[in-house]
Formats: C-alpha cells, structure tokens, sequence
C-alpha cells in the first residue's frame, strides 16, 4: 500500500504529454478521435438510456464500488460518472483522478510488443533468452530454451505458479512446470518479464520505448510504477478510453496508423493457442465456445462473458478493472475502482452486462 500511494504521488510524472499539439476531434470513418483537450459528448438518448435507467446503473455501479465508468459510443462519450473520494484526499474522484489499471495494463505490454516486432527490433516466435540472457529462469537450459516470447504472450511459458510468489520474475521464482505450449497458466512473473524483453530488444527503457510509440501518440497521460514484483499503469479514465478507442479502430488513432502490422494486431485479439480459446496475446475473448480462468486447470464449456455481446474483447484487471470493446456496436465500455462487493471481476463483468443489455438499444 505504501508504495501504491507513493505512485498516487507522482502527479508530474503523470501530466508528461506529448510535446506536439494532437488534432482536434475529428471522424476517422464512422468514429470520432478527441483532441489532447477536448472530448465530445453525445445525449445518452442516442443509446436509448433513460433518466431512471441512468441512475439505476449509477446506484449499481457506487454499491459496486467504482471509482469511473465511461461508455462510448462511435468514440463519443455517452456516459460519464465518477464516484467516492481520492486515496490521499478528501477530494472527490473526478475526470483527473488516478486510478490503477491492474492486469488491464497487460494489454498496453502486448500492443507494445507488436510495436517492438514491426519495427523488426523483435521476433516473438523468438526464444526468450534471446532477449534476457540464459538461466532468466530456474530451468534447465534445454527447458527453458524452448519459452518464447509468444509463450509469454498467450500465458503458455509452462511456468509454475504454485510457488511462493508467481508474481515474482527472478530466476529462483521461475521454475519449471511442464515444457512451454503444453499448458496455460496464468503465470505474473512470466508476463512482467516482458518488459525486460521489449528495453533488451529496442536498446530503452520499457517506459521510454512505450510513451514515444503508444502514450503520447494518442494522448493518453499515465505511467508505470512497481508495486511489490508488479509492474502497474495508473492512469486517468479518460487514458483508458483512449487506448479502447484505438483498439476499436484495430490500431490506427485519427488517421494515423500506430500499429501497421494488421497481422499482429489480429492474433493479438484472437485464440492465441490451443488450449484456453478465451485469450489472445494478453486480451481476453468472449463468445468462444468454451475458455479458462486465472489459477485452475479447468475448461469451461461456455463463453467468458455470456451476458455481453459476443464480439467483446477485454482487458480485465484485479478489483475489476475493466475495458471491454465491442467492434459490431462502435462501443467502448470501462470501469476502475475497488473491489465489486467480494466479487472478482469476471463475475462483476457479467452482471455489468446484465444491466447494460436491458438499457442499451
């Protein structure tokens, strides 16, 4: 906690922005960019929400805890509220407000390794230890040679996580489970190296290299900071949205392409693997006919979110932080705060849905 308010703290590290001024708000097809200062807002109408409607979904979103919740619609803002207080003050939560992305943020790693790899700096077909040196984990050479950075993308480096901390990315932490591609496992310590993986290959920091390719280029504000073995992105709402606006619009920010590599982009958002259908590089699919969850083996027989619509992908973090985007509706949906009622966020996601779907036209 003492090193969460810490990263609260840094507010001028947060306001850095792009040095440049972006373009004001314009249509790309049939969606709206918002400049670096400006965002439009449309009536909620244009959903079919109405008054009650609003304040029944505000009344289950503060009993839920949250902080933020947005939904765009065609990049617009439909809906905008904020709830409670700061951490360090008595100040009400508002558009400006920091808030933690929590394994949300994996997604921001996963773009920027598609960045890392069109710019032919990396190869994720590529072992690791191209990129981090032998022995990065406790395995014997042989098994550990056979973890590549798409391993590490779709959580099938084989890595166990049944150790003291699966947080933790030193090389004693890492240890050896079955041979990479054979299981999925949702394994922290192996994601979290990918950030030393992205600095090796671009020759700069993970934080440098991802601000001048992705933040800045589309305005977003926010950073990185540790908290114990976790590398997290805390950030405003309105970054959030950002980054779904650009994911909605498959890479590509008010007619500037930020990711060219369309190929990338698709697997990135695809079944990754064989053997959890519900997850792409980092990003969680729904609408596959069966999928698995953080911390056990089993295959459910059901899509991951069956109250929402089935072309969602999203970036899902603990305490329910949520972005899910839904490319047949031109819709951006988030929500930051703490904890849902006990709830983890995949159950929180589902009765989200449920409210929205009896709302949304």
């Amino acid at each position: 906690m003492k090193t969460l308010i810490t990263a609260l703290l840094l507010t001028l590290m947060f306001g850095c922005k792009a040095d440049e001024d972006l373009p004001k708000g314009t249509l790309d097809g049939n969606l709206y960019f918002p400049s670096e200062t400006e965002w439009e807002k449309v009536d909620k109408s244009l959903l079919g929400i109405s008054d009650q409607e609003l304040e029944a979904l505000k009344a289950f979103l503060e009993i839920n805890n949250t902080r933020a919740f947005l939904i765009l619609k065609d990049g617009k803002i439909v809906v905008e509220e904020y709830f409670g207080k700061e951490i360090l003050t008595s100040n009400d939560f508002s558009q400006e407000s920091l808030w933690y992305w929590a394994s949300a943020g994996k997604t921001l790693v996963s773009f920027s390794v598609g960045l890392a790899q069109e710019q032919g700096l990396l190869n994720i077909e590529d072992k690791t230890s191209k990129y981090l040196g032998e022995h990065w984990t406790a395995l014997p050479l042989e098994k550990e040679n056979l973890i590549t950075v798409k391993n590490q993308l779709n959580m099938t480096s084989g890595l166990d996580i049944d150790v003291a901390d699966s947080h933790c990315f030193e090389p004693n932490c890492l240890q050896y489970k079955a041979d990479a591609g054979t299981r999925w496992d949702y394994h922290n310590g192996s994601y979290t190296s990918l950030h030393n993986v992205v600095s090796s290959a671009v020759g700069e920091s993970f934080d440098s290299f991802y601000q001048e390719n992705l933040r800045d280029k589309i305005g977003m504000t926010g950073f990185w900071q540790f908290v114990d073995n976790d590398n997290v992105y805390f950030s405003d709402a309105r970054s959030f949205a950002r980054f779904g606006l650009l994911m909605l619009n498959n890479g590509d920010w008010d007619g500037e392409t930020i990711m060219s590599d369309k190929t990338y982009f698709n697997e990135m958002i695809n079944t990754s693997q064989n053997l959890n259908e519900a997850y792409g590089y980092l990003w969680w699919l729904n609408g596959k006919s069966s999928g698995m969850v953080p911390s056990i083996q089993t295959v459910f027989p059901t899509m991951l979110s069956p109250t929402a619509p089935v072309d969602m992908i999203a970036a899902m973090g603990l305490n329910g932080q949520l972005l899910n985007i839904i490319p047949s509706e031109n819709l951006v949906v988030l929500r930051m705060g703490d904890s849902p009622s006990g709830q983890i966020g995949l159950n929180f996601q589902n009765d989200l849905w449920r409210e929205l779907s009896e709302m949304l036209d």
